[in-house]
């Protein structure tokens, strides 16, 4: 595998692997690697002769200062987990050379990106579409991998391929989780052993959702009632948002019909956690 650092690098690679013929598999991440994004890499690897995974934690997808200066840096470690996935070519750019002192331009989707992270995290979004449009513009990609557990992301990015026209399939693998059902993700790390021990119940919150929709609960206020009373019940937790939502439009369904996606962002301690699951 090689590790490439500079943008005109990466785009030389890609374009003589496009010339021969060579279909591209992409996988974006922030580092501080887990299973989660090991289990894109593979898949990649699976599918595509080339597979490039970068690493790029993006300054201006934080809304908080303190999120990215707490943001872990693992390279060495990330670096190894990559090549041992499958990965060809590992991309590793800089702040400044993706957003030298000239830069000016930003990728937007309006209406998806307003709801649940978009209201929590004001920005976010749009610094997610900007970064993944360079990069796809870097890699030029037949196949970019995202993780369920981001679904909004997901579904963010699918809507900036569509609108844009960019020949790129999107896709969404299932979530990683611990075998208590915490989603792998690297803020889980940072947990205390009490947090981490109470973190689970977000999983148990998608669990009883789930059941109830299995059960032919139609109203989303009670389903989403009853989830808040299972993480609530738990010391130390804070609901930014519970909701069951369309999956293409992302809007609350006041009578829940399948298929639905379920939200959910809690604070466990100090630190924010998201998921979501289909039924």
């Amino acid at each position: 595998m090689r590790i490439i650092r500079h943008p005109a690098e990466i785009r030389r690679l890609t374009r003589r692997a496009k010339q021969q013929g060579k279909r591209i598999g992409f996988v974006p991440t922030m580092g501080a690697l887990h299973e989660g994004h090991l289990s894109l890499i593979r898949k990649a690897r699976g599918e595509n002769r080339l597979v490039v995974v970068s690493i790029f934690v993006n300054p201006i997808q934080f809304n908080r200062a303190s999120d990215l200066r707490s943001y872990p840096c693992t390279l060495q470690r990330d670096a190894r987990l990559v090549a041992e996935a499958g990965a060809d070519l590992l991309f590793v750019p800089s702040a400044k050379q993706m957003y030298p002192a000239s830069f000016q331009t930003t990728v937007e989707i309006s209406n998806l990106s307003r709801p649940w992270e978009g209201r929590f995290r004001p920005g976010h979004f749009r610094g997610v579409t900007t970064v993944v449009s360079k990069l796809f513009n870097l890699v030029q990609p037949d196949i970019v991998y995202f993780g369920q557990k981001d679904a909004q992301q997901a579904r963010v990015v699918r809507q900036m391929i569509r609108d844009l026209n960019l020949d790129i399939t999107l896709r969404v693998l299932p979530t990683v989780r611990e075998p208590d059902g915490l989603a792998m993700s690297s803020r889980n790390q940072r947990l205390s052993t009490e947090a981490r021990r109470s973190s689970r119940v977000l999983f148990q919150a998608l669990q009883e959702a789930t059941r109830l929709i299995q059960w032919g609960h139609r109203r989303e206020n009670e389903i989403v009632r009853r989830m808040r009373q299972v993480i609530r019940s738990v010391p130390g937790t804070r609901i930014d948002y519970a909701a069951v939502v369309d999956p293409e439009t992302l809007e609350r369904m006041r009578r829940v019909r399948r298929p639905a996606l379920i939200l959910l962002a809690v604070w466990v301690g100090k630190i924010r956690l998201i998921d979501c699951c289909e039924v």
